[in-house]
């Protein structure tokens, strides 16, 4: 009975050891990659995004640091989530009111952006790849990558318009997505 309950004292306290590391862990990275959370509400709108805002700091971004052709996170830490409190119509695709992650595949000429219903931890797995299920894409769109005038120092989400647009931006790129009402 003694050995028994100093076992489970030992393996409390490495849980608890676990659990803070972890912790701390994440509030290392926030630091490098602060999370924010933008809003749209005008024009009938309802849209947010939660994401993490990484630096460029005179990194080479697209096609290197984030690789064409491979799913991205669309920012850092957690996966992304976009919430709408408006039924969507994104290029003829409904996207009903609620919570979805953000997703996109960044190329040289066209970016994939994925609307998907799938509820992810950190947005990548242990071995850096990404964690989204193409299966649970509720839309999934084509758009033109952008060339912005000024560079983004910070990965940048925002919203304007209407009908709304959806601009992603850092360094010299920019993807944006077209958001009407339904």
């Amino acid at each position: 009975m003694k050995f028994l309950k100093w076992f489970l004292i030992v393996v409390g306290i490495l849980i608890l050891v676990a659990v803070v590391g972890f912790e701390i862990m994440k509030s290392n990275t926030k630091k490098h990659s602060p999370e924010e959370t933008v809003s749209y509400v005008e024009n009938g709108y309802d849209l947010s995004v939660t994401y993490s805002r990484p630096f460029k700091k005179e990194r080479e971004i697209f096609g290197s640091l984030v690789p064409y052709g491979e799913v991205w996170r669309t920012g850092a830490n957690e996966a992304t989530v976009f919430t709408t409190g408006t039924d969507l119509v994104i290029a003829g695709q409904e996207l009903p009111a609620g919570t979805y992650t953000l997703w996109t595949i960044p190329g040289p000429k066209k970016w994939e952006v994925f609307f998907n219903s799938g509820s992810y931890g950190w947005g990548v797995n242990l071995d850096g790849k990404a964690q989204r299920d193409p299966g649970l894409d509720v839309v999934a769109v084509t758009v033109q990558k952008q060339r912005n005038f000024k560079v983004f120092e910070q990965f940048t989400i925002s919203f304007q318009g209407d009908p709304a647009l959806l601009m992603m931006a850092w360094d010299y790129t920019r993807a944006d997505v077209l958001l009407e009402k339904k």
